[in-house]
C-alpha cells in the first residue's frame, strides 16, 4: 500500500521521496534520547534543559538572596512539610522547583507565570507554596485556592496537597467540584481545589469565605485563561478575591496570545519558561499510523488492542458520540474498554477514573476532558484516534492539546508510546504541522506489516525506564 504522503501528493509533483522533509512528518533520525529518571520523587523526570527566568520589574536584588536551591532544606520549610516530602520520596528539587520555589516563597509574595513540561514537578512547586502560606491554626478558614479545568484534575491536586501535607496538623483540603460541597456547611477547609464555575457559584451563595485567601493557583493556565473557554469564569472569580492575593499560573504550554493575557491577569509576575522546541515530552516515542481511510481506523484500533493492555492506554477521540460508539463496537467484538467524558455525572466520573488508576480498567476512551494533568503511572500508550483540531469547523491543528494528550504517558520516568491516526489530506497535514511546531521525529507505522508495527511499539513499551542512552526511534522504517 502506498503511504499517505504519496497518496495526497499532487501527481505532477516530484515523487514523495524527493519532497523536502518539511512536506511530511519527519522520519526518525535515531538521535533522540530520553531523560533519565530524576531522584527527586516518583513523579519527576530529569531534563537537560535550562530553565529561563525573567524576574518581575519590581524585584529588588536584595529582597531574595536565593535565586536557586539544590536541596529542600535551603528553602526553610517546616519540619512537617519536609517530613511529607520524605514520605513521598522527594529527595531534592527538580529543575523547575530549584528556580521557582525561592521566588514563589519569598516575601513579600510575588506573582509567578511558569511553563514547564508534564512530569517536571510544577504541581509540587505550587503545593509547597500553598502549604508554606497556610496558617494551620485556622483549619476551616480558606487560605489557598487552586482552579483546574476538570473535576478529575481538581481531585488529583487535592490528593497531592493531602499527601505532601500529611504531617501538617489540622490541614483540611476540600474539592469544590459539582456535588462535593455540602450546601449546609459550605466550604470549611484551609486549602480549596475546584473548577471555576463551581467556585464562582459557591462564592456568590456566600458558602465560600474568600476574605483571607493568600494564594490563587491556576493550573493548566493556557486553557483556563483562553477567553473562548474558561477565561471569563476565571476573571470573575479573581474579581471576587482579595486584591493583594499571590497569583501563580502554571501550564505545559503558553501560546503567545494567552501569555499576553496571562501577564495582565498576574501583573508584575516572575516568569519561567522553556523554548518552544524543548516542549515535547522526551520519554515518549511518537508514532503515526497510516490508515487507508476513515472506516479502516476502527479495524486498526482493534488490532492494537493487545498492545494497549501491556500497560494501560488512553484513546482520545473528538466527540462524546464517537467515544460511545467505539466503546459499543469494541465491546461487541469482545474487547474490554471503558469510556469517560463530560456527559457522565460527577460521581460516575470519579469511579471510572478510580477503576483506571487501579488497573481494573486498562483501556479508556475519552475526549479532551482527560487531556490535561491527569497522572496515571501505568499508562504506556496514548492513541490520537482523531488529530486534535481547533477553531470554527476544526479549521486548524491544535499543537497544545496534542502535547497535553501525549503527556498522559511517559510519566514517572518511564517511556511511553503515542500513536496518531491519519487517513486523509487534512489529518495528515494537521499532524505534519504539529510535528513542525515541536520539531518531532515521527515514526511511521503501516497496517500492511503488522509484525514490524508490533515490534516497534513493544520495543518501547517493554523498556523499563527512560534512560539517556535509550533511543526509541532507533527501530524505524
Amino acid at each position: 500500500m502506498a503511504d499517505l504522503a504519496s497518496r495526497i501528493t499532487d501527481p505532477n509533483a516530484p515523487k514523495a521521496e524527493e519532497q523536502p522533509a518539511g512536506n511530511e512528518p519527519s522520519k526518525p533520525t535515531g538521535e533522540t534520547q530520553l531523560d533519565d529518571a530524576h531522584d527527586s520523587g516518583p513523579g519527576l523526570v530529569e531534563s537537560n534543559y535550562d530553565v529561563e527566568v525573567k524576574l518581575s520589574d519590581l524585584q529588588n536584588d536584595q529582597e531574595s538572596p536565593l535565586y536557586s536551591v539544590s536541596t529542600f532544606e535551603q528553602l526553610g520549610l517546616s519540619k512537617e512539610i519536609n517530613d511529607g516530602l520524605l514520605a513521598m520520596n522527594y529527595k531534592k528539587p527538580s529543575k523547575i522547583q530549584e528556580k521557582a520555589l525561592p521566588l514563589m516563597l519569598a516575601n513579600p509574595p510575588r506573582n509567578m507565570i511558569a511553563q514547564s513540561q508534564s512530569g517536571t514537578g510544577k504541581t509540587g512547586a505550587f503545593v509547597l507554596t500553598i502549604l508554606s502560606r497556610i496558617d494551620f491554626s485556622k483549619p476551616q478558614q480558606p487560605q489557598a485556592l487552586v482552579l483546574a479545568p476538570s473535576r478529575e484534575l481538581a481531585r488529583q491536586i487535592q490528593s497531592v496537597i493531602q499527601s505532601i501535607g500529611q504531617f501538617c496538623k489540622d490541614l483540611i483540603v476540600e474539592a469544590a467540584v459539582p456535588g462535593a460541597v455540602s450546601r449546609e456547611t459550605g466550604v470549611k477547609a484551609s486549602a480549596v481545589v475546584g473548577t471555576p464555575g463551581t467556585v464562582m457559584d459557591l462564592i456568590r451563595r456566600r458558602q465560600f469565605d474568600v476574605s483571607q485567601l493568600k494564594v490563587l493557583v491556576i493550573d493548566e493556565a493556557d486553557n483556563m485563561l483562553d477567553l473562548q473557554g474558561l477565561g471569563e469564569q476565571c476573571v470573575r472569580v479573581k474579581t471576587m478575591l482579595p486584591k493583594n492575593i499571590q497569583i501563580l499560573l502554571f501550564s505545559a504550554t503558553f501560546p503567545e496570545k494567552v501569555m499576553v493575557y496571562a501577564e495582565r491577569f498576574a501583573p508584575n509576575a516572575h516568569q519561567m519558561k522553556l523554548r518552544q522546541q524543548e516542549l515535547t515530552v522526551k520519554g515518549i516515542s511518537q508514532m503515526y499510523m497510516d490508515c487507508p481511510d476513515e472506516r479502516s481506523k476502527y479495524d486498526i484500533l482493534c488490532k492494537l488492542y493487545g498492545l494497549m493492555t501491556i500497560g494501560s492506554s488512553v484513546i482520545f477521540v473528538k466527540t462524546r458520540e464517537s467515544a460511545n460508539e467505539i466503546q459499543r463496537r469494541m465491546e461487541a467484538d469482545g474487547h474490554k474498554v471503558s469510556v469517560l467524558h463530560g456527559a457522565y455525572e460527577g460521581m460516575n466520573r470519579d469511579a471510572l477514573l478510580d477503576d483506571f488508576r487501579s488497573g481494573r480498567s486498562k483501556v479508556l476512551i475519552t475526549t479532551n476532558v482527560l487531556a490535561r494533568g491527569i497522572d496515571v503511572s501505568s499508562v504506556s500508550m496514548v492513541i490520537n484516534y482523531d488529530i486534535p483540531m481547533k477553531g470554527i469547523g476544526d479549521k486548524e491543528p491544535d499543537p497544545e492539546t496534542y502535547l497535553h494528550r501525549i503527556g498522559r504517558t511517559g510519566r514517572f520516568g518511564r517511556v511511553g508510546v503515542s500513536i496518531s491516526f491519519v487517513h486523509d489530506r487534512k489529518s495528515f497535514q494537521a499532524l505534519s504541522d504539529i510535528a513542525n511546531v515541536y520539531g518531532i521525529d515521527l515514526i511511521q507505522l503501516s497496517p500492511d506489516d503488522w509484525d514490524l508495527t508490533e515490534k516497534k511499539v513493544q520495543d518501547v513499551i517493554k523498556s523499563s525506564r527512560a534512560k539517556p542512552e535509550y533511543a526509541p526511534t532507533a527501530v524505524r522504517v
